[in-house]
C-alpha cells in the first residue's frame, strides 16, 4: 500500500540575489495514511519550508514527493492547485475568517471555490463538519461572536469540509491560551483516530505530545524521527 506522504531527498533552496539559502537539504520519510505526526524544529530549521512543500504551496528544487501515490514535483500548476484543494485541508495559526460571514458560511466556502458544487450542498456539508468540531449550535454566528478556540474549530471544520485525504496545521495553537490549545489537540486526537491523516508542525513539545510521532528538524536537515526509535526497540 503506498503512503499518504513519500519524500526522498528533497530540497528547497531560495536565491536572494548572489545569496544561497539552503532551507531543506535532502529530506526523506514516509508517513502512512492514518498517521499523527509532528514536525519540530528552532526558527530555521526548514520545517515551515517543509510543511510548504507537503501542502503543495510550493515546488521542492530537488527530489521527489509523492502525495497518496501522485508524483507532485511533475505537476504543472493547474494541477498542483486541483491536488491541493482535494486532497488537504489546512489549518495555520491565524483563523483567516472572513469576519461578515457566519460560521456556517466561512467553512462552505471551499466547496464555492472548487465549484459545482450546488449551494444546499455546501450549507449542508458545512453543517456536518461543524457538528463534527462540536459547534453545530454555533453556525449561525460570526467570527467575533466566538472565542479563539471556537474560531480555531471553525477554521478546522472548514479544512474538513472537502473531505480532504490530509490535514496539515501550522502552529494551530499559537494564538492559544494553554487549557483551549490542550482543547483543541483533543479535537485533532480524535480526528485522527477516527482515520484522518494530520501532520503538525508545532514549536512547542507539549503540543507535539499530542502527536504518535516526531519529526525534528535542524538547518534543514532531518535529524530525528521517533519512528526509526520504535523499530530499533522492536
Amino acid at each position: 500500500m503506498n503512503a499518504m506522504i513519500s519524500v526522498r531527498h528533497l530540497a528547497r533552496i531560495y536565491r536572494m540575489g548572489e545569496v544561497e539559502v539552503r532551507a531543506l537539504q535532502g529530506v526523506s520519510f514516509d508517513i502512512q495514511r492514518g498517521e499523527f505526526v509532528a514536525i519540530m524544529g528552532p526558527s530555521g530549521s526548514g520545517k515551515s519550508t517543509l510543511m510548504n512543500l507537503i501542502g503543495c504551496l510550493d515546488t521542492p528544487t530537488s527530489g521527489h514527493y509523492r502525495l497518496d501515490g501522485l508524483p507532485i514535483e511533475r505537476l504543472d500548476p493547474a494541477l498542483l492547485a486541483a491536488v491541493r484543494n482535494k486532497k488537504i485541508g489546512f489549518v495555520f495559526q491565524q483563523f483567516h475568517l472572513l469576519a461578515r460571514k457566519t460560521a456556517l458560511e466561512n467553512v462552505a466556502l471551499p466547496l464555492a471555490y472548487r465549484g459545482g458544487v450546488p449551494r444546499a450542498e455546501q450549507l449542508e456539508r458545512a453543517a456536518v463538519a461543524l457538528e463534527r468540531v462540536g459547534l453545530g449550535h454555533r453556525k449561525d454566528h460570526r467570527p467575533w461572536e466566538l472565542s479563539g478556540g471556537q474560531q480555531q474549530r471553525v477554521a478546522i471544520a472548514r479544512a474538513l469540509v472537502t473531505d480532504p485525504a490530509l490535514l496539515l496545521a501550522d502552529e494551530p495553537t499559537g494564538a492559544l491560551d494553554t487549557r483551549t490549545s490542550a482543547e483543541l489537540m483533543e479535537l485533532l486526537s480524535e480526528l485522527n483516530q477516527s482515520g484522518m491523516t494530520i501532520v503538525l508542525v508545532t514549536h512547542e513539545h507539549d503540543i507535539a505530545r499530542y502527536a504518535r510521532r516526531i519529526l525534528e528538524l535542524r538547518d534543514g536537515l532531518l535529524i530525528h524521527d521517533t519512528a526509526e526509535e520504535r523499530h530499533d526497540r522492536n
